[in-house]
């Protein structure tokens, strides 16, 4: 046998099981990717069928572009092609496009991870790999599935386009756009996934640069309309310049066919040069000597909570800082913005305290998905047996869980002060009046409260049925933000909208503050986090390894 063949058998077995793996992968997420593909299929239909009712004329359409075309509106929505003469189909791929394409990118970031570093994390790949499996086969499989993911999501997508009625050209490369935005994000991933030792830490890396890649395009476009030289940076600025509907450019997709080819490639040649089980960025070293703090459950837990709490409150604070700034525009184009979103902001009179409210409700939203976020971590720590390691010292259930839980809900508070004042500072900057820094911290943390719910329902169920924790908990974030964003063009009944705990406390400084409501909050939320410590006495100890 020659050397040729030999060597060619061994890249092939390399690759022995892939098949058997992307069974097992589908099998194992068949809810996860099918919750998923129906999510970007209701996000279609439901913006697709909004439109008429909140621009149902040509005027109102205008109006409601005007705002998408201005330098702070292009930061949020892209380049703004074509809104100079808008249709409803321009004006969901110019305003509404990036989003669908942020959506694919978040499935394949969660699905790679989830596959490569968590498997080989908790333990699973070391018994798979002890079976007829080659070295690249978990990759492949993982890499694989994205494939599949992505494809069924820009097959639904182009289904749900055409079904409107949305021209076939358009429609058909929105769809590719996204596949290839999902795939390239499925190669940051592979990459992440073999630099760092953890399936968070991966995660949370390839996070960061679709963070980055926002802000890049988003400075890009707001330097001109149509994009600037930043825009084209950002693999979501490729997915923009795409033009459909207007200009139907498919050849910035050859961009992203590149770029997911090329981190693909990154991904196996960095797995040829790490340990099994280990990251090629080796872990930082800790102090000699534990800080203090460490020695207590708080201390601990604060530190365990810190990097989370510091991430996730300055996005929030920046975004809220931008959406201040935007301020000056939005109010100059109250007159001619169409009814439905007026009664969204607070009318035409009181768009400017309208405003500020909307400002501290998409911050408590944010907020709450941080809440569930590190919320998260409590399960994390009792799977991998760090919860047992903690309870071996003198250190009780309810210490130890009360500790995660008082930091993260002192770590809200932070979050909803820091951005009230950096709204505040936005919103004073552009119409001079300073006041606004007080009322949007008062703003902030009057939905304080309302966080905190989410913060005791998850507890809860983090002590009675800790699988059902981070389902419920998106849930219920995403359920507020429906309720509280979309509820004029929804049509709920008001029993259906009170379920979110963010329709309770007034709205300042559109309507007086009211103590009760806050009050009643705050006690559901303590009780949720009693009966959530009360459940934790009584259930067995939960340690995958």
């Amino acid at each position: 046998m020659s050397e040729r063949t030999i060597s060619r058998r061994a890249r092939r077995s390399t690759f022995v099981g892939t098949a058997a793996l992307v069974r097992f992968g589908l099998r194992r997420d068949r809810i996860h990717l099918p919750a998923w593909i129906l999510g970007v299929v209701a996000y279609v239909l439901y913006v697709t069928s909004a439109f008429p009712a909140v621009a149902g004329t040509e005027e109102e359409l205008v109006a409601t572009a005007t705002l998408f075309a201005t330098p702070i509106g292009r930061m949020w929505v892209g380049p703004s092609f074509g809104m100079e003469a808008p249709t409803y189909e321009i004006f969901f791929a110019s305003g509404y496009g990036l989003y669908l394409f942020i959506l694919g990118a978040l499935m394949s970031i969660l699905l790679v991870s989830r596959h490569t570093r968590a498997e080989e994390q908790n333990g699973r790949l070391e018994l798979v790999r002890a079976n007829v499996v080659g070295r690249h086969a978990n990759l492949t499989a993982a890499l694989v599935l994205a494939g599949i993911a992505n494809l069924a999501a820009a097959l639904v997508t182009a289904a749900s386009l055409l079904g409107t009625g949305y021209a076939p050209g358009g429609s058909w490369l929105m769809a590719c756009a996204l596949g290839l935005v999902g795939l390239a994000f499925a190669g940051v991933t592979a990459v992440t996934a073999q630099l760092v030792e953890n399936s968070r830490a991966a995660a949370g890396l390839a996070g960061a640069v679709l963070g980055a890649a926002f802000m890049l395009r988003a400075l890009g476009d707001m330097a001109a309309a149509g994009g600037s030289a930043l825009s084209w940076a950002s693999p979501l600025g490729w997915a923009s310049q795409t033009a459909a509907y207007v200009l139907d450019r498919w050849w910035p997709l050859l961009l992203l066919a590149g770029l997911a080819a090329a981190l693909v490639a990154v991904a196996f040649a960095l797995l040829e040069r790490r340990d099994f089980g280990a990251g090629l960025v080796p872990a930082r070293l800790g102090r000699a000597d534990a800080h203090p703090l460490l020695g207590s459950p708080f201390g601990l837990a604060q530190r365990l909570q810190r990097n989370a709490a510091i991430a996730w409150g300055s996005v929030i604070a920046a975004f809220a800082l931008v959406d201040g700034m935007f301020a000056d525009s939005l109010i100059e184009a109250a007159r001619d913005m169409p009814p439905v979103l007026l009664e969204i902001l607070g009318g035409a009179e009181g768009m400017a305290d309208g405003y500020m409210a909307l400002i501290a409700e998409i911050s408590a939203y944010v907020t709450m998905a941080y809440v569930v976020f590190a919320a998260g971590s409590l399960l994390v720590e009792e799977q991998r047996g760090r919860m047992e390691a903690v309870l071996a010292t003198p250190v009780s259930r309810l210490a130890w869980a009360g500790s995660h839980l008082g930091v993260i809900a002192l770590n809200a508070t932070a979050i909803m002060l820091v951005a009230g004042l950096a709204g505040g500072l936005g919103f004073g900057s552009v119409t001079a009046d300073w006041s606004a820094v007080t009322t949007s911290i008062a703003a902030h943390l009057n939905l304080l409260p309302a966080v905190l719910v989410v913060l005791g329902v998850v507890a809860l169920l983090f002590g009675w049925a800790p699988r059902l924790m981070a389902p419920v908990g998106w849930v219920l974030m995403a359920f507020s933000v429906v309720a509280g964003l979309f509820a004029p063009l929804l049509g709920l009944p008001d029993a259906v909208l009170d379920l979110s705990p963010m329709r309770h406390p007034a709205r300042l400084p559109v309507e007086e503050f009211t103590l009760p409501p806050v009050l009643v909050l705050l006690a559901i939320a303590a009780a949720g986090t009693a009966l959530g410590l009360a459940g934790l006495r009584r259930r067995e100890v939960v340690n995958k390894g």
